[in-house]
């Protein structure tokens, strides 16, 4: 660990602030203060999902209050397991912190988050890359190209800004392979750098999209076997360094790993079919190693043309380290095809976990990553080059690959002149890596006869940086020309507003599948049974979304009182009390005119065995939702089998606490709007009591005659167990950094 000290010299500081200027310059239609200049990430995900949930997270946690359930989108779902939710990721707190110190939560806020990220992951790629070639005279300029790629290829450019979440669990990437490399340079396995390891990769897992997650742990764990193969450690010395990793990783992340996993197993998307889960790249898109953006609006496998040099270079030497990223790019490529190729077939049988995700084209993390380590170690190997027949080869294959490149260029000059509607954009694509093809065969022929020369250097690393920025810089899929203020308001619309201004003493919810959308019920404090979120639990799901225009026993179910709807007549008699329009068109809100409360009590009841049973019994066109309730367990409880005087009042209605008032002649189920999840506990007068699962996926409690307090939490026992595992881990991470600073002075 102490030759890290080497990298912390003036040149290094030197590229480093170099690296920071990039930035700067990469995302300065964010920074700048001129209005008309200004860009903002277009809204999608990033706004409807992202913002809105870090909305919520930032109103919890600035009022000293942890987020474990949100009522406002999905009809409610345990916000802490959500894994996009991000509760514990350190960084989300930090935004939180300096918004409040900005004064209130904003679009920017989240923005400024994810371009320090893209900072952040280039600074990683550069220590990781430094450290590894730390005794190659070209290490800095080879750690400086990695940086490039890794922060302004296809991959960091594309999609992930605006999927936060993957985002910010792939900049870990570097620093995981950091720790593993210091951990196996020394004849013992240091285990400070298997903590290193395990903490970066647990900062992964908190982040917010298990899928990138799960492929750094793989390339992980591989690396590890590769390291300690490779200086010959034994068998025992990688299961220790494996065991510590997982525990370290586990432990970093239990707070929000283990509430995760309980949602998971109860959520749809643990039924997507091997159909549902196989989209990945197409063949064609390898053709974007080289024509970024001919085959779709993002070009995720582009690491740049100069760079294809390097990797070649690398991959025709066959060094050992060379030898396993190439290994891993590959495999990670193969993995990207999904179901259009076999590869994925065998995976999907025998690699455990893959069955939990979709979108298999998100291992091009893994592809970007490596790719951009052996483009640093072609550099390398280039520099060191005593054969000058090498030198003159290398320049000649490079020399017929631009002619390639060129004529192909010119084939669709003459495609575009003919339909030049159809051709040119090709055309332009094509003419643009040509270009670059033809100026990298200069650059890289002096570089490659003379790499000690600075001028060679500059060139080389501008020729990167030029053509990335070329093709990624203000990408219209990623970027609007507006300013950030102007692409969302952190303030409701008129029609939004009118329902918030309701003054019930009785909480209620919203169809907000128009006029609302996405997420923003979060982001608002309206309650709404919609949401993009990408987890559903099962039966609230199969409810809300059993008709997605007109559900009345959704609405009945779920205590909504307010639709949001494109229609101007409802299947159930409403009053329009405001009219707007959505991106969509014009939209109307309704008011329900006999809305049902979130608590009722029935005093008749149908048992069932199973939700499939249940949904069967509500679908009949002869059930009534006013005259029964549909539980699953057996009641304790007489019920009188007709309707009786009682009322139930919601006398406090908190995220996480709810405070009901019942008085009841006789015994009675109380049917709650309310999600059925392990989390939530009751007590009745003091005294705990059950809760059933009623309507296949919603709650329900017996109630006994007389007059009774309900009182509802939600606490659930796999966030208390995995807070107390992260805490002692944090804890044991944090006394044992200090032990080694106090020892080392």
């Amino acid at each position: 660990m102490t030759k890290l000290k080497q990298i912390l010299e003036d040149n290094d500081f030197r590229a480093i602030a170099a690296l920071v200027l990039l930035w700067l310059l990469f995302f300065w239609r964010l920074f700048t203060p001129i209005a008309a200049d200004q860009a903002s990430l277009a809204k999608g995900d990033f706004s409807g999902q992202f913002v809105a949930f870090a909305g919520y997270q930032y109103d919890r946690m600035t009022a000293g209050e942890i987020p474990l359930w949100n009522p406002y989108n999905n009809g409610g779902l345990p916000f802490i397991a959500d894994t996009q939710a991000a509760v514990f990721y350190p960084p989300r707190w930090l935004t939180i912190g300096m918004s409040k110190i900005a004064g209130g939560w904003s679009y920017n806020a989240l923005q400024m988050e994810m371009t320090f990220h893209v900072l952040l992951y280039t600074l990683l790629m550069y220590l990781f890359v430094r450290r590894l070639t730390l005794r190659d005279a070209r290490s800095r300029l080879a750690a400086f190209c990695s940086a490039i790629i890794t922060g302004y290829g296809g991959y960091t450019a594309g999609y992930p800004p605006l999927q936060l979440a993957v985002l910010e669990a792939a900049i870990w990437f570097p620093l995981i392979a950091l720790g593993i490399l210091e951990a196996t340079r020394g004849r013992q396995l240091a285990l400070i750098g298997i903590a290193l390891a395990g903490f970066a990769l647990g900062f992964s897992w908190l982040a917010g999209h298990p899928q990138t997650s799960w492929f750094l742990t793989y390339v992980a764990v591989a690396y590890l076997a590769f390291r300690c193969l490779r200086v010959n450690r034994r068998f025992r010395s990688f299961v220790g360094g494996f065991v510590m990793l997982a525990g370290v990783t586990f432990g970093v992340c239990a707070v929000s790993l283990l509430p995760g996993i309980e949602y998971l197993l109860l959520a749809s998307r643990e039924e997507l079919s091997f159909a549902a889960k196989g989209n990945g790249f197409p063949f064609r898109d390898i053709a974007q190693f080289i024509f970024p953006g001919s085959v779709s609006q993002w070009s995720p496998l582009f690491v740049g043309i100069p760079a294809l040099f390097f990797i070649a270079v690398t991959a025709g030497q066959g060094a050992r380290e060379s030898r396993f990223w190439l290994l891993v790019a590959f495999i990670g490529l193969l993995h990207s095809l999904g179901d259009n190729s076999a590869f994925y077939t065998v995976t999907y049988n025998f690699v455990p976990g893959l069955r939990f995700f979709r979108g298999q084209e998100r291992a091009a993390v893994v592809v970007a990553n490596s790719l951009a380590i052996l483009a640093g170690l072609g550099i390398i190997a280039v520099a060191s080059w005593s054969n000058h027949l090498y030198r003159k080869r290398a320049i000649r294959y490079w020399g017929i690959f631009a002619a390639i490149v060129t004529g192909l260029a010119l084939v669709a000059f003459f495609a575009w002149t003919a339909d030049p509607a159809t051709w040119g954009e090709l055309f332009n694509i094509a003419s643009r890596s040509a270009f670059v093809t033809v100026v990298a065969f200069f650059v890289l022929r002096r570089f490659v006869s003379q790499p000690r020369r600075i001028t060679a250097q500059v060139a080389l690393a501008a020729l990167i940086a030029f053509e990335l920025f070329s093709v990624n810089i203000d990408h219209p899929a990623v970027y609007d020309s507006l300013p950030h203020n102007e692409q969302l308001s952190m303030m409701p619309s008129a029609l939004v507003q009118q329902v918030l201004d309701d003054g019930s003493t009785q909480p209620f919810r919203v169809d907000g599948f128009r006029g609302l959308e996405d997420n923003y019920g979060s982001l608002y404090s309206l309650m709404d049974v919609r949401g993009i979120s990408p987890l559903w639990l099962k039966g609230p799901l199969i409810l809300i979304y059993a008709d997605y225009v007109n559900n009345p026993l959704a609405w009945e179910l779920f205590a909504v009182k307010y639709v949001f709807s494109g229609q101007e007549r409802l299947s159930i008699p409403t009053q329009i009390i405001g009219m707007g329009s959505d991106k969509r068109g014009d939209v109307w809100l309704h008011r329900l005119k006999d809305p049902r409360q979130f608590a009722r009590l029935y005093y008749e009841a149908d048992v069932v065995n199973t939700d499939q049973w249940a949904l069967e019994l509500m679908g009949d066109i002869r059930y009534h939702e006013r005259d029964k309730i549909v539980v699953r367990q057996p009641l304790v409880l007489d019920l009188p089998g007709q309707a009786a005087n009682g009322t139930a009042t919601v006398t406090s209605f908190a995220p996480e606490e709810i405070v009901i008032d019942i008085d009841t002649e006789e015994n009675a189920l109380l049917s709650l709007s309310l999600p059925h999840y392990p989390g939530w506990k009751a007590q009745l007068n003091g005294e705990p009591t059950g809760i059933l699962r009623a309507y296949a996926g919603l709650s329900a409690v017996e109630i006994p005659a007389g007059q009774h307090r309900l009182a509802l939490s939600f606490a659930p026992d796999s966030y208390a167990v995995g807070a107390i595992i992260s805490a002692f881990t944090w804890l044991g991470l944090a006394l044992t950094t200090l032990f080694m600073l106090m020892r080392r002075r």
